[in-house]
């Protein structure tokens, strides 16, 4: 059987609009707010959310830290709703995301590896196959964006083949 290798590239937003949007005030436009004193970089990302639930806000602590190489045996999806993840404390982290497909697998062979600088969260779209968070400090805490309540909404793929994230 043989591996998959994927290499870790920067997080732009044009290499990462497939998946979904960056979250960052670099390279956006703003405005001013509140007497001049706030600059606002309004709707850069839109949060997505089907059926029967509300968008909460939750604080994510990832208490192990990641290393690369790194060996993945899964991706996940949300079929019902977006989910963002914005470091809180500038921390880099790892993102490894997979085109949504119109069916119950993502396929292995489109897999990609970003790795934010510490300043640039992500939002995937409803139905991205994507990792769960994968921080390279620990503890690291993460404000998260995403659907809460209703129905499930997590389908959990294991690979059938080794894949490996390489620097």
């Amino acid at each position: 059987m043989s591996i998959i290798q994927v290499p870790v590239h920067a997080l732009t937003a044009e290499a990462f609009a497939p998946f979904g949007e960056v979250i960052s005030c670099e390279g956006n436009a703003f405005f001013h707010i509140n007497d001049a004193h706030t600059e606002r970089y309004h709707a850069l990302a839109e949060t997505e959310v089907q059926g029967e639930a509300k968008v909460g806000i939750s604080i994510f602590r990832n208490i192990k830290t990641t290393s690369l190489p790194l060996a993945i045996n899964m991706l996940e999806r949300h079929p019902k709703g977006s989910q963002a993840f914005i470091p809180m404390q500038g921390q880099k982290f790892l993102i490894v995301v997979a085109p949504a497909l119109n069916s119950l697998e993502p396929d292995v062979t489109q897999i990609h590896a970003f790795l934010s600088n510490g300043m640039q969260g992500v939002n995937y779209r409803q139905g991205t196959w994507h990792h769960p968070l994968l921080t390279l400090e620990s503890p690291s805490d993460f404000a998260v964006i995403d659907r809460v309540g209703g129905d499930a909404n997590c389908d959990v793929f294991s690979f059938k083949q080794a894949v490996e994230i390489h620097g």
